[in-house]
């Protein structure tokens, strides 16, 4: 049984706060591992689906590693070496396909940056059926890869697709190969993507954009600032923190686009529109290659960690001179 010590009026400041301290000092100790405690199922779960696949991966990408064979010969960094030889047989088709990720990550990102902007300034008014609006735009994005690719590829079917067959009414050319041909292939793709996620953009902005503070545009309305100035001046700073991470977040997402050109294009014309990450199940998958699969991963990993480090030091804070 603990007992707490009536202060006497003799006591001195030093030993009264000894006194207070002291019955928590086992406590407090005590306290040190209980964040770690609470962390503990994530760091598990983290640890065995996050850094033990690394690893392994690492490893595998050291070796000449075909699954469907006993001996997996240790090959040290030939499968990396492989990537970078012109002579080899897997150079032309992995910067075939990192060339054609970076073609459609360059033409997707802007507009999931741009599009979802203005709907979340649109949705940000108030008008009627405002909520309708919203989930009208949000609706594609819950729908899965599989789903969004199959229905738009029936649609864009040059043969008997509805797409070309509403141009066709419209007066406009209603033979387009959008699945077969290039550049049409790159457009299907960029708009498929575009119209199925661009909804989860435009909630975040969305959620930014109320969070900026009403005052911040009645002083800019004071001031005597059009829209644009107040745009510019207001809305744009206030949304620098999410603009990181929209930017970050699409261009992975791009980057690591499979499902639309698998199912929709299949990668063709040719190899035309078959990003890294389809030639990289295509090699490990189907060719039964995984260390140079694995070496192709982490050479893609390497290049979007690059591209990361860059955009963080483009949306960097400026200190004012």
């Amino acid at each position: 049984m603990t007992t707490t010590r009536v202060a006497a009026p003799g006591d001195t400041v030093d030993a009264l706060q000894h006194s207070r301290r002291a019955p928590r000092r086992g406590v407090a100790k005590h306290g040190k591992a209980t964040p770690w405690l609470f962390l503990s199922p994530y760091l598990v779960l983290f640890g065995l689906f996050v850094i033990a696949p690394v690893l392994y991966g690492a490893w595998i990408s050291l070796h000449r590693w075909d699954y469907t064979l006993p001996g997996k010969p240790f090959v040290g960094l030939e499968n990396y070496q492989d990537l970078f030889d012109p002579s080899s047989t897997v150079y032309a088709d992995f910067w075939n396909s990192m060339q054609a990720t970076g073609i459609f990550t360059l033409a997707s990102v802007p507009l999931l940056m741009v599009i979802p902007l203005v709907v979340a300034l649109v949705m940000n008014k108030k008008f009627p059926g405002r909520n309708l609006f919203r989930a009208v735009y949000f609706a594609p994005y819950v729908l899965g890869v599989a789903v969004v690719a199959v229905l738009w590829r029936y649609l864009l079917d040059n043969n008997f697709g509805l797409v070309n067959y509403y141009l066709g009414l419209l007066g406009l050319p209603d033979d387009t190969a959008w699945t077969t041909s290039t550049p049409a292939a790159w457009v299907s793709l960029v708009g498929v993507t575009v119209w199925w996620t661009l909804g989860y953009n435009s909630v975040i902005y969305l959620a930014a954009l109320q969070d900026i503070p009403r005052e911040l545009y009645e002083a800019a309305r004071v001031d005597g600032a059009n829209a644009w100035q107040q745009f510019r001046n207001v809305t744009i700073p206030g949304l620098r923190p999410v603009l990181v991470f929209i930017t970050m977040i699409t261009i992975l997402a791009s980057a690591n686009m499979f499902g639309q050109s698998y199912l929709i294009t299949q990668g063709g014309p040719g190899r035309e529109t078959r990003t890294a990450i389809y030639e990289i199940a295509e090699t490990g998958l189907r060719q039964y290659q995984m260390g140079s699969a694995a070496a192709m991963s982490y050479v893609l990993t390497a290049f979007l960690m690059v591209l990361s480090v860059v955009i963080f030091w483009l949306f960097r804070e400026r200190k004012s001179s």
